[in-house]
């Protein structure tokens, strides 16, 4: 169990909800937003390890499970909640669910207080398409999507979409255009479940050059078990030379290329 304990916290309100904001380190500030099951122990070391590379970590709690190990069943259990969730439209494939709202208004509450040259906003599983619509906030300046689930690929158009409206597709190019705004994305090659490659087709073609892809082969999961998932986090074989070590010091990289 992970009490969190060197983190700190605050309540955070706005578009009609109030959630506690888990925060630690110094430095340009970057959103961490958990998957399923919650903040779980493996993303709250996922935030550690951005914390100690120079930045102030902002984590939400946005559901579920606080400390606790991942596993398969409240991951299964999370996310049937969240299916029914008036905040969470987990099939919408033209615009974000509306918890994208109150996640903006954090980035903007998180600049006033930060400052610097803008915001890193990193998104897991659930979490992973919001990054994208968080872009509409001229503060967000480094989006990273990790394997973007939504919308649920129940079919094979829902598995090519991407839960954003085009608005923020629109506003997402112009910036790359005329701002050199980068998203950058990961997945597992072997995400057959959620990710799927046709999503990342579809972020090449709508961002073009704005989009840096990485795609970890699905062999290289800490969990060979199942099918592979959560490169950052329960996937993650955290030994120098393995894929997915290496595609959490690329986030890392990211951060500081567009943060510092």
């Amino acid at each position: 169990m992970d009490d969190l304990g060197d983190f700190t916290s605050f309540s955070f309100a706005a578009s009609g909800s109030e959630r506690p904001v888990y925060r630690k380190g110094d430095g340009p500030a970057v959103i961490v937003m958990h998957e399923v099951p919650g903040i779980s122990a493996e993303v709250a070391r996922f935030a550690r390890e951005v914390s100690a590379a120079g930045f102030t970590v902002f984590m939400p709690h946005l559901f579920g499970v606080l400390g606790k190990k991942s596993n398969e069943l409240s991951r299964i259990r999370e996310l049937a909640k969240l299916c029914i969730s008036r905040e969470w439209h987990v099939l919408a494939e033209n615009r974000a669910s509306p918890i994208a709202d109150w996640l903006r208004a954090l980035a903007r509450r998180v600049h006033e207080e930060i400052g610097g040259k803008g915001v890193g906003a990193v998104g897991m599983c659930v979490t992973g398409n919001f990054t994208l619509t968080l872009t509409l906030e001229q503060a967000v300046i480094a989006p990273v999507m990790a394997h973007p689930s939504f919308p649920l690929p129940i079919t094979r158009r829902k598995a090519a979409a991407l839960h954003v409206t085009p608005a923020t597709l629109d506003n997402a190019r112009r910036r790359i255009r005329d701002e050199g705004l980068s998203v950058l994305g990961v997945r597992f090659t072997g995400d057959v479940l959620f990710c799927r490659a046709a999503r990342f087709e579809t972020l090449r073609r709508e961002l073009g050059p704005g989009f840096e892809a990485i795609e970890v082969p699905g062999r290289s999961s800490k969990l060979h078990a199942e099918p592979p998932h959560s490169v950052l986090t329960v996937g993650l074989v955290d030994k120098k030379g393995e894929p997915t070590r290496e595609a959490v010091d690329r986030v890392i990289g990211f951060l500081r290329e567009r943060l510092c």
